[in-house]
């Protein structure tokens, strides 16, 4: 129970003040703050710190303390404010800053940012929040000179609610912005992409009724073909035992129902006349959710996804998913991906590479992707940034870890595509790791159990020889979804070597492998064994799949990965230049020789398929 009782305070913590997320912004009434900001580059944190290193924010009057958030001007000639954010530069949001400004391309530390903006209510009781798709990493929210809260986690939305601090006129959004790495964060100081900081997703003015639908779930029930089940919460003055009604007229349901004491309905209704979703036939209906005067619109998906054996099941048929691995960037751009155009440009090429399934990796990627795959009909593999070396011991770590897994929960599980949440990408094992692991593996099957578990697990030789591959993780017994990464031939051997693997996977069930492949500089040719060749990638490309076929249970691949990105640990000059060259298309949007060999592959494979 007191462990309990600190997780609990910790999280308040690392999300101080912030409100639980509001569903579905498509379908509400939003101003957008995108475009220019404001900007002042921080790496002292004077406008946080005095010089005694006290936060401004414990200052009696916070905003006559000299924090930049106050926004002070000078009134008599001899004032001394030494900062003016509308005399500092200007930067777009959503975007980081690393991309922007030549200047900032390696800048780790604190950015303050600053909207003015004016706000007229559509009607004098309703509510309002300021809501983030991402901040990289840390964000301390301002509006008015009142700090509204501080969020952890660069991949998750956060909102606040502003209603009562709100004017008409010359409001001002502070933000401070922190990208630090530290070692008891999630992810860690050790990764191997960009940390692109920033205000690198949406930011927007939410505005509701003062009693409102804030959150709601209505997917197929676990193992159901035909029971929708969910919920639906309200958040208001009058919540309790108030009615709310879902409709989905294309199945001629309309459900009444009666919130709870906590302002919630419990929802369960049966349908003979669901068209299920799948890749072939992405079928998503118009979903109503009505409370008083509201109103809110979705487009929902209904599939079945489960495990029998070494099968994965969807709508009862099993699936082979040809898959590739993403990063949540734009090679053409060259910087953190985040709009709808980012979302066609990179789930298109996976589309013709062949692919029905993609895995985000290593991170929650921004909602487009999702709500873009919900309509093209791929499938989705999302990650938590639990990543190689974290701090397992440590409470807060895993306060946050949980936190951030939450949030991308709360925001896409009503989404079809999504079929995976992924705990963890390449950890070693040890006992304060698998505790940390299982916790997190426990939390998501209380918040959904309608989907699969996974975590990327790595793979190690056994045998004399060192060539039998065996899964010997601990994890593995609690995932749905056998997933790892291999790099035989590439970090192991070349490819030659992946002719000699036997493969010893003695657990029922299915196997995906979560990452294989090598790099290459696209326009660079040489023979098949000249490293950084497009040749070397293609002929590790067409060992790998040979070898891979020969897992009885293999049931989908996500090669590592669809594009090159950047990457700080990747500095051999002329070929890397500061780019991780893994993927199958360049840094110039050119696909290479490697691309051809996974789309033949896929191309050949039925469209339900077990492993032939």
């Amino acid at each position: 129970m007191l462990k309990r009782l600190i997780l609990f305070l910790l999280l308040f913590l690392i999300s101080m003040g912030a409100e639980s997320l509001i569903q579905n912004l498509p379908g509400r009434t939003t101003t957008s703050l995108n475009g220019i900001w404001n900007y002042i580059v921080d790496p002292y944190e004077n406008g946080y710190y005095n010089y005694r290193y006290t936060p401004f924010d414990d200052y009696a009057d916070p905003s006559k303390s000299g924090g930049y958030f106050a926004n002070q001007k000078p009134v008599n000639p001899w004032d001394r404010v030494e900062y003016d954010f509308e005399l500092s530069e200007t930067i777009n949001v959503p975007g980081d800053w690393n991309s922007q400004k030549e200047k900032l391309y390696y800048y780790e530390g604190t950015i303050w940012y600053k909207k003015s903006f004016d706000y007229i209510r559509e009607a004098a009781d309703n509510r309002v929040f300021v809501h983030f798709g991402a901040a990289n990493y840390q964000a301390d929210v301002y509006l008015n000179g009142h700090k509204l809260g501080m969020h952890k986690g660069g991949f998750t939305p956060f909102n606040y609610e502003i209603t009562d601090l709100l004017k008409t006129h010359d409001n001002f959004l502070i933000v401070k912005v922190d990208n630090k790495r530290k070692k008891d964060e999630v992810p860690t100081v050790n990764t191997d992409w960009w940390n692109f900081g920033g205000l690198t997703r949406d930011v927007q003015i939410v505005e509701v009724p003062e009693t409102f639908v804030k959150d709601y779930f209505v997917q197929l029930a676990k193992d159901s073909k035909r029971t929708l089940a969910g919920y639906i919460q309200l958040d208001g003055v009058d919540e309790t035992n108030r009615k709310v009604e879902l409709l989905i007229p294309e199945l001629k349901l309309r459900k009444k129902l009666k919130t709870d004491d906590l302002g919630r309905a419990e929802l369960n209704i049966s349908s003979k006349r669901i068209t299920y979703w799948s890749p072939e036939n992405p079928k998503l209906y118009d979903v109503i959710i009505k409370s008083g005067t509201e109103e809110i619109h979705d487009q929902i998906g209904f599939r079945t996804i489960q495990t029998k054996g070494a099968d994965i099941l969807l709508n009862g048929e099993s699936i082979f998913l040809k898959g590739i691995s993403l990063h949540e960037e734009n090679p053409l751009r060259g910087g953190r991906a985040h709009s709808m155009e980012d979302a066609h440009l990179l789930l298109g090429w996976a589309k013709e590479l062949g692919c029905n399934y993609v895995r985000l990796a290593h991170y929650p990627h921004n909602e487009y992707m999702v709500r873009l795959a919900d309509e093209i009909g791929m499938l989705v593999w999302e990650e938590n940034p639990v990543y190689w070396t974290i701090s397992w011991e440590n409470e807060q770590t895993y306060a946050t870890a949980q936190q951030q897994l939450s949030e991308v929960i709360s925001r896409d599980k009503n989404r079809a595509s999504v079929i995976i949440w992924s705990m963890a990408n390449e950890t070693p094992v040890s006992d304060a790791r698998m505790d940390f692991l299982k916790k997190l593996h426990d939390f998501t099957l209380q918040q959904d159990e309608t989907r699969l578990i996974s975590a990327a697990l790595e793979m190690h030789g056994e045998g004399e020889d060192g060539l039998t591959r065996k899964i010997s993780d601990p994890f593995a017994e609690y995932v749905d979804v056998l997933s790892f990464n291999q790099y035989i031939g590439w970090y192991d051997g070349l490819p030659e070597k992946c002719d000699q693997i036997k493969w010893a996977i003695d657990q029922d069930k299915p196997v995906i492998i979560s990452e294989f492949g090598g790099g290459a500089l696209q326009g660079l040719h040489g023979d098949s064994l000249t490293i950084w060749t497009e040749e070397f990638q293609e002929y590790l490309y067409r060992e790998s799949i040979e070898m891979i076929q020969r897992i009885p249970q293999l049931r989908g691949a996500t090669p590592w990965i669809l594009v090159d990105f950047h990457s700080p640990r990747r500095v051999l000059p002329g070929i890397q230049d500061g780019w991780n060259r893994k993927g199958l298309i360049g840094s110039n949007g050119e696909k290479k020789k490697a691309f051809y060999v996974l789309q033949n592959y896929y191309t050949n494979l039925p469209k339900h398929s077990k492993n032939k």
